[in-house]
């Protein structure tokens, strides 16, 4: 691979934090760069798998690498919106009220099993996702920066849980699989069980000024041509057009997929993005925004299917117009 001399750095320093956080999630080097890419993305990002695969392991090493404040919310079915966002108290010495900031109010914020939370606590996350701020008694609060909800679902325990909205969803830029390592993989897993926590140990091989960085390089030094802008469009206006299909991928799912290629030329060391670039981060920013009809579940089609048929009748540009 032919590295640009201006984006060497920037490989450097996203190889390290992937190799930091490949120490606790093995034989996973793919998905690792995918949610670390959805993080230089300023994106939140979604793992949803089954259990034991490493959801909450791959999400707390990435908060670990990173030298940024970050806290952890169990979601469970009595968790009040007010225990994410904050809430006022009241001060009889002063005879007023100061608000008091939830563990929303990080860098990282790891929501485990999110899906495990009533829809009136999940939709206190909305603004916050979307707009960076928290409204309480009519007063906006600004999360610091870089701000990241990093969430963990099980999507085959049904009993306990509510389905995220499709509102909510669209807020994730991304949406990720671990699945089951290789025999080889799994018995690394059983070698590293004699040692101590790898996570505890973990120590950050960046600042959080680092990220930003690297935050600014992405925005600023990876070129999108307009014809790839026009390819990105035509991709999601297919996937609106399909008949197994009630509702395709948003505006904001475009705008994902454009950052997403983004990252990934950067991780390339490239200033430009690609078409492969953008067939890479398809699937995962998304196939969790399009809803299938009801008939097409039934025989077995999925949301990914349909990304990637959209792939396959939108035509790739040959060439990069500006």
């Amino acid at each position: 691979m032919s590295v640009n001399p201006g984006m060497r750095a920037f490989v450097q320093r996203f190889d390290r934090l992937v190799s930091n956080v490949c120490r606790v999630v093995r034989g996973k080097d793919e998905v690792v760069r995918q949610a670390v890419g959805c993080v230089l993305a300023e994106g939140h990002l979604l793992i949803e798998d089954v259990p034991g695969v490493g959801k909450t392991s791959l999400a707390r090493s990435i908060a670990a690498s990173v030298a940024l404040t970050w806290n952890r919310i169990q979601f469970t079915p009595d968790l009040l919106p007010s225990d994410v966002t904050g809430i006022s108290v009241f001060d009889q010495a002063t005879s007023t009220f100061s608000f008091r900031p939830g563990p929303v109010f990080a860098n990282i914020v790891l929501g485990d099993e999110i899906n495990r939370a009533s829809p009136k606590t999940q939709s206190a996350l909305l603004e916050v996702m979307q707009e960076r701020t928290v409204t309480t008694d009519a007063t906006v609060y600004r999360v610091p920066r870089p701000f990241v909800v990093v969430a963990t679902q099980n999507p085959i325990d049904l009993e306990g849980t509510y389905a995220l909205p499709e509102a909510q969803l669209d807020r994730f830029l991304m949406r990720i699989e671990i699945g089951y390592p290789s025999p080889q993989q799994e018995a690394l897993v059983l070698r590293a069980e004699k040692d101590e926590p790898v996570v505890a140990s973990l120590a950050p091989v960046m600042t959080g000024d680092e990220l930003l960085d690297l935050v600014e390089v992405v925005k600023c030094n990876v070129e999108v041509s307009g014809s790839l802008e026009d390819y990105i469009v035509a991709i999601c206006g297919e996937t609106r057009n399909r008949p197994d299909v009630r509702l395709g991928v948003s505006p904001r799912g475009g705008i994902a997929l454009l950052r997403a290629a983004r990252v990934v030329a950067a991780a390339e060391g490239r200033s430009y993005a690609s078409p492969d670039d953008v067939k890479a981060m398809a699937g995962p920013t998304l196939a969790h925004r399009i809803i299938m009809r009801p008939e097409a579940e039934l025989r077995g089609v999925s949301a990914y299917d349909i990304v990637e048929k959209a792939l396959a009748a939108v035509p790739v540009p040959r060439r990069l117009k500006p």
